[in-house]
C-alpha cells in the first residue's frame, strides 16, 4: 500500500467522463528494503538511488521520516513563514538519511522517469522499487526498461458520501500528501491568495509542499493547478 494511490484528478471525477484524459504530470518511483533481508548498507543505496534521480530533474525528492528538498525548519519563527527561502534542497534529503526509510523522486514526464528507472535498474541495488503512476504508463515503463512488474495495486476511488467532500481542485491540491498534512482548508486558501495575486502559484505551491513530511507532493503539479483555478474564475 502506498501513500500515493488515492491522488484525485479531476479527469477521474467522482462521475467518470466518457473520454477522461489521462495524468500526464505526476509519475513517484520509491525505493524501500525489508528490515534483516535486504538492508545491509541501505543508506548508501538510498544516496545513490536520490543521486541518479537528480540527473534526470525531479520536482521534488523525499525521506518518509524527514521530508522532501522544501521542509519545516526548528530555528524560525511563525513570523519568519511567509518570507524565508523557498528554494529546493535536495542535498539536504541525501544528506539526512540516516537508515530504515522510504525515499522516492517525483517527475512532471513520463520521459524523465523512465530514464531514472532504466538508471535504477542498472545500478542493481537490491532494493524494492515502486512505480506510483496511471497503470498503463507504469507498466509501459516497465517494459521499455527491461525489467517485469512483480505486482500492481489499484485504488478504487472514492466512495460514500462524496457530496461531503471538498471541490475538485481543492481535492487534487491536498490528496498530494497522501499522509494527510496538506489539510483541505490549507489548500482554499492558496487557490485563493493566488486568485487575489497575493502570492504566484509558484510561491503557494511551495508553501503546501513543506508541509508534506514524505516528500512526494508534486510542486510542479500543484502550479499547473492553482493557475488552471485561477483561469476559470476570470
Amino acid at each position: 500500500m502506498t501513500n500515493t494511490l488515492h491522488r484525485y484528478s479531476e479527469h477521474y471525477a467522482f462521475e467518470p467522463l466518457p473520454n477522461p484524459k489521462p495524468v500526464q504530470d505526476d509519475y513517484i518511483v520509491f525505493a524501500m528494503s525489508s528490515r534483516g533481508i535486504n538492508d545491509d548498507n541501505l543508506v548508501e543505496k538510498y544516496r545513490i538511488f536520490l543521486r541518479l534521480a537528480l540527473k534526470h530533474k525531479p520536482v521534488n525528492l523525499g525521506d518518509a521520516t524527514k521530508g522532501g528538498t522544501i521542509r519545516p525548519r526548528q530555528d524560525l519563527n511563525p513570523t519568519a513563514h511567509w518570507r524565508r527561502d523557498h528554494q529546493p534542497d535536495p542535498e539536504q534529503v541525501i544528506a539526512g538519511i540516516e537508515g530504515h526509510t522510504t525515499v522516492a523522486a517525483v517527475f512532471d514526464n513520463y520521459e524523465s522517469m523512465k530514464s531514472f528507472v532504466e538508471e535504477v535498474k542498472a545500478a542493481e541495488l537490491g532494493i524494492s522499487i515502486n512505480i506510483s503512476a496511471p497503470i498503463d504508463e507504469a507498466q509501459r515503463c516497465c517494459e521499455e526498461a527491461g525489467t517485469i512488474r512483480h505486482s500492481v495495486e489499484y485504488s478504487l476511488g472514492f466512495r460514500g458520501r462524496v457530496d461531503k467532500l471538498p471541490d475538485g481542485t481543492t481535492l487534487e491540491l491536498s490528496t498530494m500528501c497522501g499522509h494527510g498534512m496538506v489539510s483541505a482548508n490549507f489548500a482554499k486558501k492558496m487557490v485563493e491568495w493566488v486568485k487575489e495575486n497575493r502570492r504566484t502559484s509558484e510561491e503557494a505551491a511551495r508553501y503546501m509542499a513543506r508541509f508534506c513530511i514524505c516528500g512526494v507532493f508534486n510542486i510542479h503539479r500543484a502550479e499547473r493547478i492553482l493557475q488552471q483555478a485561477c483561469t476559470l474564475t476570470r
